[in-house]
């Protein structure tokens, strides 16, 4: 990951890190303004969730009637089944319910379900949430969420930083509408890249160049380079840079292309000094492409082959450009897109620009084409 607190959040396995209400809000409405029946009739389950706590919960359930939901499910670890030490206390909600269990609240999971009135006030909200004991421990991997996953429609959720790629490739293999957070790196995944290539999975409405803040415990530590807010509405936060969400659901921002200048103009005007003022984009030794190290820079009016930075999927836009592969040996090896005996292992090089015959060894590159021009 790329913040340090992160890093040592995975190690530790403590992945208690918790999305605000607002942030949920804002991607969620995203998706209502492209279709306001986004989420009407569907049956939404919130795995590696905890009810209890989370904003997920809170706000699906306050919107249940809005959104037309079918039915809400969110489900909650065990707390024994984390293999970090955690201070763990039941809720007074728990502690106060008839069903409670000593031993259940600590080695099993719980279930909280939305579909009914159960109140009698006339509305289906947040007081109107049921709940029980999992059988087991809660773990997504198990049989018993597997099956609510088979049940439901859309999969949201902010799953555990230290099970992202796993989780990711559980949420794939479902083949169902999926939302989800995780870090921008996530992109280069053999999991996921071959998706987005396809335009069978993209990035959510919010972009991931401000980060993220969390809500985290109050035990938390957190990094000595720490620089950020520690606090929000009174709450403590921990600022995650490079978050993005993960979706196949559509939403109206990934249909904008990007506002760009023609490659003239770029080379006269950018505001980039690796662009302005040079005779032409650098090329790669080993692979028949340009080098573009900013989404902002990409000329509009070029036809063949360009290597851009993985955060231009922030911006992308299927209509304007195609993906047509990545230097990612792990992910769509370049050998199916480019000529056997082309390109290097570990990524493109190019010339440095002062002309030396020294290689400069760049970051990972997404590889696309103009969808317009080609047309």
């Amino acid at each position: 990951m790329a913040n340090s607190n992160l890093t040592n959040a995975r190690n530790a396995k403590n992945d208690e890190f918790y999305t605000q209400y607002h942030d949920i809000q804002k991607e969620i409405e995203a998706y209502l303004e492209f279709n306001p029946n986004a989420f009407r009739g569907k049956t939404v389950l919130m795995p590696c969730d905890d009810p209890e706590w989370s904003n997920f919960t809170k706000f699906f359930a306050q919107n249940f009637e809005r959104y037309g939901l079918k039915k809400l499910i969110s489900t909650s670890y065990a707390p024994d089944s984390k293999t970090y030490k955690t201070n763990y206390q039941p809720t007074l909600f728990e502690v106060n319910d008839p069903q409670f269990d000593e031993y259940k609240t600590v080695k099993n999971g719980k279930i909280f379900t939305l579909t009914r009135d159960k109140s009698g006030d006339g509305k289906i909200d947040v007081n109107d949430l049921e709940w029980e004991y999992l059988k087991g421990d809660g773990d997504f991997n198990s049989k018993e969420i597997k099956k609510l996953r088979d049940e439901a429609d859309i999969i949201i959720t902010n799953p555990p930083f230290s099970l992202f790629r796993d989780f990711l490739a559980w949420v794939i293999e479902a083949d169902k509408q999926f939302l989800i957070i995780g870090n921008m790196n996530a992109i280069a995944y053999k999991e996921l890249f071959p998706h987005i290539k396809e335009n069978k999975v993209w990035l959510g409405a919010t972009n991931f160049n401000k980060g993220m803040y969390f809500k985290v415990p109050s035990d938390f530590v957190y990094a000595d380079t720490y620089k950020f807010e520690k606090e929000q509405n009174g709450e403590k936060v921990n600022r995650v840079p490079g978050v993005c969400w993960f979706t196949n659901i559509d939403h109206g921002r990934r249909h904008q292309p990007m506002p760009l200048m023609t490659m003239e103009d770029n080379l006269k005007f950018s505001k980039h000094k690796e662009i302005k003022g040079k005779e032409s984009y650098d090329t790669y030794e080993n692979y028949d492409a340009i080098e573009v190290p900013f989404a902002d820079a990409i000329p509009s009016d070029y036809k063949g082959i360009m290597g851009v930075p993985i955060s231009y999927l922030d911006k992308y836009c299927p209509e304007q450009f195609e993906i047509i592969g990545s230097n990612l040996t792990h992910g769509i090896p370049m050998s199916e897109v480019v000529k056997k005996g082309t390109f290097v292992q570990g990524g493109p090089s190019f010339y440095t620009a002062n002309g030396d015959g020294t290689f400069k060894r760049i970051y990972t590159r997404i590889l696309i084409k103009n969808n317009i021009i080609k047309k």
